[in-house]
Parts: structure tokens; sequence; C-alpha cells
């Protein structure tokens, strides 16, 4: 079961103008961490990033700025083909052979691949490496310790798996990037044997230097497959993102763009339409909603529910809290995959349906002297999450005529996460952060429940660790349903109905998906990202 907990450093922050040119004023004045452009003979490509790594051990590695170094240095079984979230074979060399019961995956594997510490790899060091992945007991550890009974070599290069229950997106879990090689020479297998500091895999890139502010990365001169167009890559850590403003304007990083704020973003966008560089706008998969308790009152109401879902303008939203940066979001399944179906569109409509709504609240028995009262909960320290509160709470105010009040309420995003499982907030605004691409990955953690009534709800689940509590039967069996089919017209056809009941239920309301924008120095070419949202280096030149 994923936790409710995930890698939220990736979310973009929002503050306002006036702060921005203060914190540019102070950015200038004390954090001169670039002084001196980079050169254009300079065949190597500086980076600039916050996404500060806390390890580069793939089997303890589960935020952003570990994943993203990690992927850039290693190899999977399998990885994301370049604008898609459809997978393709890179160690192994074919997709698997799945047997009639769905349990047992057999892969051929690539021949003639080494390790940067020049090891063979082969069968027994890819089982090494998932064995220690599971073992190892890292973060990420229950995303295969769920799901996988044994990896075994069962030939010099063919791996089998052995799955402990049907997953039929476990090849998209197997593209995770951290589920990748790693020498056995280098590493041990035990509770906790890390090496945080170090990484030894087969990808294009071997680490030559890694330090808090800079990691540098060398082509990896024996790598098996297509050697990178650069001849090497410099991450240049900062401490904020408006320090990766200044740099990237004074030209001395080659890409910006990772985790800078809305009012950075649309700055530099004006500047592009002046020639001065260039942006790259990037579909993301990270999604935004809000969590609905249904244990508390009056969201135990499900017209309650529906009748919030109903008055939700989300251009409105998007407009005002990002500027316009990001796409509106109909389901929890966002649009990169074909099974999306916008059921919130179709339910309450795309602008919101106020009629709607204030029909439900009344139907509900809420009038202008007895109003529906609702607490909506956010992370204070995450801007983006308070100004979107805000603005939650403005619609309401100016649409619901009395009939719904929102009290927002501002806590820190330790305490949040903390408390959200235990069932302390009625209505909270999160993100989601997927661990691989498959649609399975925004349903399965959110609305199934191992143990719930329909008068209790869910008490033990997904739905209890992401605070909504939901329980639904047929929903259990749906999620089921879905993970064990392997054709994809019939488990498109699950995932509708799935959606559906979502639409109906409310257990979360849709917010917007993330659209991921990333700045380049003219000159620079080659700048693009995989399917889940990690930037590709060995594609990039410049002149």
């Amino acid at each position: 079961m994923a936790p409710f907990m995930r890698r939220f450093g990736r979310a973009k922050l929002v503050i306002s103008l006036f702060c921005l040119c203060l914190l540019l004023a102070v950015g200038s004045a004390f954090s001169p961490q670039f002084t001196t452009p980079v050169s254009a003979n300079d065949s190597r490509i500086t980076i600039g990033t916050t996404n500060k790594p806390r390890t580069l051990d793939p089997a303890d590695a589960y935020e952003t700025g570990s994943l993203g170094l990690i992927y850039n240095m290693s190899d999977r079984l399998y990885t994301y083909k370049v604008g898609s979230t459809e997978i393709e074979p890179q160690l192994a060399t074919a997709l698997p052979k799945i047997s009639a019961d769905g349990l047992t995956y057999t892969m051929p594997l690539r021949q003639g691949v080494v390790f940067h510490d020049g090891t063979p790899f082969n069968a027994k060091a890819m089982a090494f490496s998932l064995e220690r992945f599971i073992k190892n007991g890292g973060k990420p550890a229950f995303l295969l310790g769920d799901i996988v009974e044994s990896a075994t070599a069962t030939g010099e290069y063919e791996l089998t798996i052995k799955l402990k229950k049907q997953f039929a997106a476990f090849p998209s879990l197997l593209a995770f990037a951290g589920v990748c090689a790693v020498s056995p020479k280098a590493y041990e297998i035990g509770e906790g044997k890390f090496t945080p500091n170090v990484f030894i895999g087969t990808g294009p890139y071997k680490l030559v230097n890694f330090a808090t502010d800079k990691i540098q990365f060398d082509v990896f001169d024996r790598y098996w497959g297509k050697k990178p167009l650069n001849q090497g890559v410099t991450v240049q850590i900062l401490s904020s993102g408006v320090n990766i403003y200044n740099a990237f304007r004074k030209k001395s990083i080659d890409v910006a763009g990772m985790s800078m704020d809305a009012d950075q973003i649309r700055s530099l966008q004006k500047n592009v339409e002046k020639g001065d560089w260039q942006a790259i706008a990037n579909n993301g998969s990270v999604i935004s909603f809000m969590a609905v308790n249904r244990n508390q009152k009056p969201l135990d109401n499900p017209l309650v529910r529906q009748a919030i879902a109903a008055m939700l303008d989300r251009s409105i939203v998007l407009e005002r809290v990002l500027y316009g940066q990001g796409q509106a979001l109909f389901s929890m399944v966002p649009n990169t995959f074909d099974v999306y179906k916008p059921v919130f569109r179709e339910e309450y409509g795309a602008n919101g349906n106020v009629e709607k709504a204030q029909k439900l609240l009344k139907q509900a028995g809420f009038t202008r002297e007895n109003p529906a009262k609702v607490e909506l909960w956010y992370r204070s320290n995450i801007p983006t999450t308070g100004l979107t509160a805000v603005v939650i709470k403005a619609i309401a105010n100016k649409t619901m005529d009395g009939l719904l009040q929102i009290q927002t309420n501002g806590i820190d995003s330790t305490s949040f996460y903390k408390n959200a499982p235990q069932g302390v907030y009625p209505l909270s605004l999160v993100e989601w952060y997927p661990d691989f691409l498959d649609p399975d990955n925004y349903v399965q953690p959110f609305l199934q429940c191992e143990k719930g009534t329909p008068e209790k709800g869910c008490e033990k689940g997904g739905s209890v660790s992401q605070g909504s509590f939901y329980y639904n039967e047929n929903m259990n069996q749906l999620i089921e349903a879905q993970r064990k089919e392997q054709d994809p017209a019939k488990r498109k056809q699950i995932f509708a109905q799935i959606q559906e009941i979502l639409a109906k239920d409310v257990p979360y309301i849709p917010l917007w998906q993330e659209q991921d924008y990333l700045f380049a120095q003219n000159g620079v070419k080659g700048v693009k990202q995989d399917a889940s949202q990690l930037l590709i280096y060995s594609g990039i030149t410049k002149n």
C-alpha cells in the first residue's frame, strides 16, 4: 500500500509578485552561487535544481532529488518511451512472458552489459538488485515487497519473477527509477545496509563527484547503448527557486526549471517571447486534489460532497493559483492515460454547476439560516495550498448563496501528514506523485479498503492513509479486477466503472494536473523529460 506522505518537495510553490521582487533582491545580494556564465565551448551541460538528493542508493531513494540522478546513471528492465507512458525494454530485450495464472513473469536479458566498476551484468546481478531493493528495507521497498515473491536467474540471461498476487501493472512498476541494476560487488543485501554517497550501475553516466551543492557525471565509455550527446553533466544544487531564476538569467546554468514557482515561470516566459531563451512545457503526471473525509459531518452526506464538487470552477482556481500553468483535472486518473474519463466534468460541468450545487445542499437540508459548515485544511509551509484554499472559499462565498460556509485552516506539513490518517481533517488539499505510471497507482492507493463497513467507513486501507476513509465493496472488487486483467480493452472498461463511481461517491475532488516548465538557454537542444517527469540528461546538447 502506498503511503500517504509522498514526495511533496517536488511541488511548485506560489508566492506573491511582491514577495518575488523582495526575494530576487535578497537572492542577488546574498546568494552569488553563480557569477561566471557557462562557456559556449564547454560541451558539458550544467543543470540547476533545488531538489537536493538525500541518497543515491536506489534501494532507499524515494524523493525526486534522488531518483532523478539515479535515473540518469542507471538502467532498468524497462523504461518509458519518450513522451509516452508506454514501456519498452531496456535491460530486458523483450516484454515479459506471463504465465496463464498471471503470477510468473519471464524476461530475456541483454548481453554484453557491464557495470561502472567493470562487473558483468547478467540475470544473477539483476535478481540480486531486486532482492536487495526488497530486503534492505528502504523507503520504496514496499513497491516490490508487497508484490514480488521471488526473483531468480533461470538462465545466464533469463530472469524469472514470481508474484504473490496478480498485478497487471507489474511491468510498469519495473520502470520505477529505483528498480535498477546495481553491481553485486559494490552493494550488500541486509536490513539498512545502504550506500548513500556512491552509485555503481550500468547507465550512460558514472558518478565522479557527489557534494552537497554540486554533482558531476562523466560519460560511461563502456555503456552498451546509445552514448550521451554531451561530454558530461554538472548538477548544481541551489537553495531556492529564486536562485535558479537568477542563475539562469545570468546564463550561469544551461537548463533550469526544477522547483521554480509560478511567478518565476511566468516572468521567464515573457522573455521567451523576446527570444532570450527557450521554454519547454511538459504534461505532468502529478495531480492536486481535495481529500474528503466521509466520517466527518456534514461530509458524511454524499449530497454535500457532490455539492462541493459541483460548486468548483477549476478554471478560476488554475488562473488565480498557477496563472494557468496546469490543466483542469476531472478524474483522479490523469489524461496521460487512455483510460482517463472526465467523469467530474460529465457529472458537474466543465466550470462547475452552481444551480446544481445549491439544489444538492437544499436537498441535504441546509439553508441560509442553517448552512453546511466545512473546514478546509492546507499545509501552511506550501504557499500553493494556502492560496488554493483562499480561492475555493471565495468561490463558495460568491456562488452558494449562504448555503455553504468554508473555513480555511493551515498547519505545517509534518503535522498534516501525521494527522490525516487519524481522521482529523474534514476536507484537505493534497498532491500525488505517482510511484509508477499506470492508472492503478491513481486508484488503488486512494480507493481500496481492506477492512471497513458502509456505516463506519474504511478502518484499514489506502483510503485511511489518504484521509478520506472511503469504503465501497463494489469499488474494492473493481480494483482487484483491473489488477488481474491482462486485456487492455477489458481493463479500460473496468477503469471507466471505477471513475464513474468516484464521481458519484466523491471521496476525492480532483483539481488540476501539473504542467512542468523547463527553460534552456538558446543553443541548448534535446531538453526532454520522461513520462514520470524526470529530466533526461543524455540527449541534451549545446552549440
